[in-house]
């Protein structure tokens, strides 16, 4: 009988490795997921590092999750090749039980300085998508997923985000991470309860929740406005503690549930422990409620067809560079309203002009936020 692991996003870094220690010498991490993109800028993985891998590799509770693909690019660009390749060959050294993706494009030339944004929900995007997850399914041969969005430009978009996630999975038999606190953030920034969001996603496809924290932003866009963002460096809320209550029932073939945090949310001895303390309570409500069934669905697919030649969309892909420099050079929010007016995604099928001017503000920090420097989500 399957049960549902508790588990970790374990990547290299100092402080998030201290913060897991007392967990995994209690042995009460059962499963680590991987960012296993995240190494780029590391010249030599230590040989310790690579045995905690392998350890959880060779007992199948090894997941790999992926920050920088850029799935949307109107461009089948060489470093998504090159992304290729190496998952490929991480594939062949470790057995992920699954590997997933951030959804979204990254903003930028350089995908390791860019941000993950949101893409208009079209045919185009659709069959994008759908021949980059094909070839992500043939690189790491195991099921394959993607993340809900934390941000999006307007409500309209939060309503359409899980029928598209549902069309864009079912020729992979794809799943979903269910990111709880990325919900959190829709709730806030849109004024919608829990119960109206979950109802707007396949939740028959969701492998893998994720809990996190983050932080609250005054808008200077929308005067009187906080917006909720998802920068995963604080404590998880309560809120999302009983979200969590909730979704473990609504998700028949949930797996895995993930604490996430960033390193640099763990840089003082008391951070570290209420980490530890988040992961205790996320355990023992797992366990409390730990289902004896098999998952409804284990999201295994035959081997697909992959096209010799990438899927493309030239026009789309200007558009996104486009509206990389307006986000990544605006220096005012009126400089950045204007620029986007003037743009060729004006009257698009972007729909910039139903974009809440507080969401189009915080794209903006985004974009600068990750253009100053790497964010390992």
């Amino acid at each position: 009988m399957s049960q549902i692991l508790s588990t970790v996003a374990c990547n290299l870094d100092n402080n998030l490795l201290a913060a897991c220690l007392p967990l995994m010498e209690a042995a009460q991490i059962e499963a680590i997921e991987w960012s296993f993109d995240a190494l780029y800028a590391v010249e030599k993985v230590p040989s310790w590092f690579e045995e905690l891998l392998t350890v959880f590799s060779d007992e199948n509770r090894l997941i790999g999750h992926g920050v920088f693909f850029s799935l949307f690019s109107g461009r089948w660009l060489p470093e998504q090749q090159q992304w290729l390749d190496h998952l490929k060959a991480v594939s062949r050294r470790y057995r992920f039980d699954h590997v997933t993706e951030h959804f979204g494009f990254m903003t930028g030339r350089d995908f390791h300085h860019g941000a993950p944004l949101n893409i208009p929900y079209t045919p185009v995007t659709l069959e994008i998508g759908r021949d980059r997850l094909k070839r992500m399914q043939d690189a790491c041969g195991c099921p394959v997923g993607l993340e809900n969005l934390a941000f999006s430009y307007s409500l309209e978009e939060v309503k359409k985000h899980g029928d598209f996630l549902n069309e864009l999975l079912e020729p992979v038999n794809g799943f979903i991470i269910l990111d709880l606190h990325n919900l959190y953030c829709q709730t806030h920034n849109f004024n919608l309860t829990f119960e109206e969001l979950n109802k707007l996603y396949p939740l028959h496809r969701v492998r893998e929740i994720h809990i996190s924290g983050g932080s609250w932003e005054i808008s200077g866009a929308t005067p009187g406005k906080t917006v909720r963002r998802d920068t995963h460096d604080d404590a998880v809320p309560e809120e999302v503690f009983a979200y969590l209550d909730k979704a473990i029932d609504l998700c028949p073939s949930l797996k895995y549930v993930v604490l996430e945090q960033l390193g640099t949310g763990l840089d003082t001895e008391d951070s570290r422990i209420a980490f530890g303390s988040d992961f205790l309570r996320m355990d023992e409500l797992i366990k409390n409620k730990n289902k004896t069934a098999a998952p409804l669905n284990n999201f295994l697919s035959e081997a697909l067809p992959v096209a010799a030649q990438a899927r493309e969309d030239e026009s789309l892909y200007q558009q996104q560079l486009e509206l990389s420099q307006i986000l990544e050079t605006a220096t005012s929010f009126e400089a950045l309203m204007k620029a986007l007016h003037a743009s060729s995604l004006a009257h698009s099928a972007w729909q910039i002009e139903s974009w809440d001017p507080a969401m189009i503000e915080t794209a903006a920090k985004i974009a600068q936020k990750w253009k100053r420097k790497d964010v390992i989500l």
